[in-house]
């Protein structure tokens, strides 16, 4: 079995990563706003990683700054939130998209800039769930170095 793909007896704690495909499968975030590649280092709804190539033909950039490219703080909480997403929709078994609000943003701190050619790693460390909402520390790396970091916390409505 592909450890990106869930199959009706498959052990939850057997999904370790998440490719495009099946990151489409678990949020409801289209083009121009999924703001992550893949996701990795899946454990459960405890941690993961969520990767995003950084280029500069998204369309943040056409004026955000176009002589200084520079990624905009708000999605790189964004990625944050929808790694978190990945990681509640693989624990909870989900395949298709449900809807996930972003409830509270803490503790944002932007550090770096991020630019195109940048590879962000988001790391997700869960600290609590309750019922249907969840909490997460995050921070969002590039070559090894903290470039932002925030608290999130989300609500996933069940269909």
């Amino acid at each position: 079995m592909d450890v990106g793909t869930r199959t009706e007896n498959a052990p939850k704690a057997s999904v370790t990563r998440a490719e495009i495909g099946d990151i489409l499968g678990y949020l409801p975030h289209r083009y121009p706003f999924l703001m992550i590649d893949r996701v990795i280092n899946i454990d459960g709804d405890n941690s993961g990683i969520g990767i995003k190539n950084v280029t500069y033909n998204e369309p943040q950039f056409q004026g955000h700054f176009p002589a200084e490219a520079v990624m905009p703080g708000v999605l790189l909480i964004e990625g944050m939130a929808q790694t978190a997403g990945v990681l509640c929709m693989v624990a909870e078994g989900r395949e298709r998209p449900s809807l996930v609000y972003l409830m509270t943003v803490d503790k944002a701190k932007f550090r770096k800039p991020v630019r195109p050619g940048d590879v962000v790693a988001y790391h997700m460390t869960k600290e609590r769930q309750r019922g249907n909402i969840w909490r997460f520390h995050g921070e969002a790396i590039v070559d090894d170095q903290v470039v932002a970091e925030a608290d999130v916390s989300a609500m996933i409505v069940r269909e």
